[in-house]
């Protein structure tokens, strides 16, 4: 009867590593450290650096969507400012001229109220605050910008 072929691991039985060096060499799968890009925030970050170094990070920049909201200021404000200080006199007509731009607002809205004629000029006016200038006697005039 010829003597059966035997393969090396019978030798090697017992021996822990069966020739495949320190501990677990030669383990399949989890010597490979994971699928994919896995630990490449890790213990693959070389292998990031050399091959995909653009991969992680921000680049460039997103425009963001700019809203102006204008300056306000309420009528309560302006007929508050307007009793500290002395009336000015335009022509024949006693109304305070009020330019709100100048004081550094934008649009005027309509919370409070108007005794005295007034006029204001502003880029913008609320609906109410049209009204309310314009029912005490006053102006509203649009500037344009």
């Amino acid at each position: 009867m010829p003597e059966r072929f035997r393969r090396k691991i019978r030798k090697l039985r017992g021996s822990r590593t069966c020739g495949w060096g320190r501990v677990a060499q030669h383990r399949g799968s989890g010597q490979r450290g994971g699928f994919g890009n896995a630990g490449g925030h890790k213990h693959m970050w070389s292998r990031v650096n050399v091959e995909d170094p653009d991969y992680f990070g921000k680049k460039g920049f997103r425009r963001m969507k700019f809203i102006h909201e204008p300056r306000t200021v309420d009528l309560e404000g302006i007929s508050k400012a307007l009793e500290a200080t002395p009336k000015k006199s335009e022509g024949t007509e006693k109304k305070a001229k009020i330019n709100i731009v100048d004081l550094g607002y934008e649009k005027v809205l309509g919370r409070g109220r108007v005794d005295t004629p007034i006029i204001i000029e502003a880029f913008s006016f609320s609906k109410i605050a049209k009204k309310k200038i314009e029912s005490a006697g006053g102006k509203a005039i649009v500037i344009q910008h």
